[in-house]
């Protein structure tokens, strides 16, 4: 066993770095030209029965605006009643045959599986489930009252998903269908006082990434890690150090800094078309992608500017964080966040 093993220390760097000089063109060509066939031959979903969690705000509701142009039959879940009635009367309006508004709590199994009964119950079939839900915790750790009180973020953000494939998966064999998960780039870029929330999607990656392997090509699964998006988390609604959701933009100055904040509308149209297409994974704004590679060959330095740029030292208020200070410098926030962001309005 030490022998093999000592043999691998050696040779396994040595024939990855050559394999992957090797055949890295080749493999980039094919997927460059696989990725062309799929977009010409791009899935047409009108009349297609999908399912969509987390569709009262933010990404969710602009996937079933997208869907809903589209021609698709929706069933969308959330908790609040009202904003879902009305996503569904205006995706119906966009051109959606019929869009169902279910009352749903992902974080409850009973919940998850009335959402996809229902859809079986309406339409008879399960083309589509798309998982947008979700909740920010926002805090320093150790300065967290109550560690329980975060646990709402695997409940809904990584359990309710679970729920709601295990729910739906017999079905979606049936139809070849698809899945798409919201996850974030948090799930590799470890931004300070998200570490529940960065957790969360971190274990929802690697957890669609195997069932993946598991589903073969019975159902496609699509992982979206969007960077920073026009949403309610970027409006700044999140669990506080209490567990109470608030809204503090202060403390989203903070976290979010100066960050370009992409509008919903556009990582909407481009999810829909990564599913329809059959992409694995997707990011938006592209250019987020970057932060991994970044991460992966200089996490020294990741986690030196993170906790430079982010973290004051004790006594000093948080909001006297750099981070803060970047974002509130004269006309930056007009530069490179969307006036939905500036001045935000949260559904209530």
């Amino acid at each position: 066993m030490d022998l093999v093993n000592g043999f691998l220390n050696i040779f396994a760097p040595i024939f990855t770095v050559g394999a992957f000089t090797f055949f890295f063109p080749g493999y980039l060509l094919f997927k460059s030209l696989r990725y062309l066939w799929r977009s010409v031959f791009i899935e047409n979903v009108a009349g297609k029965v999908v399912v969509i969690a987390g569709a009262s705000s933010g990404m969710g509701e602009h996937i079933a605006y997208e869907y809903g142009k589209r021609g698709a039959f929706l069933v969308i879940g959330a908790r609040r009643e009202k904003a879902l009635q009305q996503v569904a009367e205006t995706a119906h309006l966009l051109g959606s045959p019929r869009a169902i508004p279910i009352r749903t709590d992902i974080s409850k199994p009973e919940d998850c599986r009335r959402l996809i009964q229902e859809a079986i119950n309406q339409f008879g079939k399960l083309d589509h489930l798309v998982m947008s839900a979700g909740v920010t915790p926002v805090s320093l750790f150790e300065e967290t009252f109550k560690v329980t009180n975060f646990a709402p973020a695997m409940d809904i953000n990584f359990w309710g998903l679970a729920y709601t494939t295990y729910f739906a998966a017999p079905y979606l064999r049936m139809t070849k269908g698809k899945i798409v998960v919201i996850a974030s780039s948090a799930s590799w870029l470890n931004a300070p006082r998200l570490s529940f929330y960065n957790a969360s999607k971190a274990a929802v990656v690697s957890f669609f990434e195997t069932l993946r392997v598991e589903f073969g090509s019975g159902i496609g699964i699509t992982l979206v890690t969007p960077g920073l998006i026009e949403s309610e988390m970027t409006k700044g609604k999140f669990l506080n150090k209490e567990g109470k959701m608030v809204v503090d933009q202060d403390m989203r100055d903070v976290v979010m800094s100066a960050v370009p904040i992409e509008r919903v509308a556009r990582l909407a149209k481009s999810t829909v078309n990564a599913a329809c297409r059959g992409d694995k994974y997707l990011t938006v704004p592209p250019w987020f992608k970057t932060t991994l590679f970044i991460k992966m060959f200089f996490p020294e330095g990741v986690d030196w500017f993170n906790r430079w740029f982010s973290i004051t030292e004790p006594g000093i208020p948080q909001t006297e964080a750099i981070s803060k200070k970047v974002v509130d410098l004269p006309g930056l926030k007009d530069l490179l966040w969307p006036d939905s962001v500036r001045s935000p309005k949260i559904k209530k």
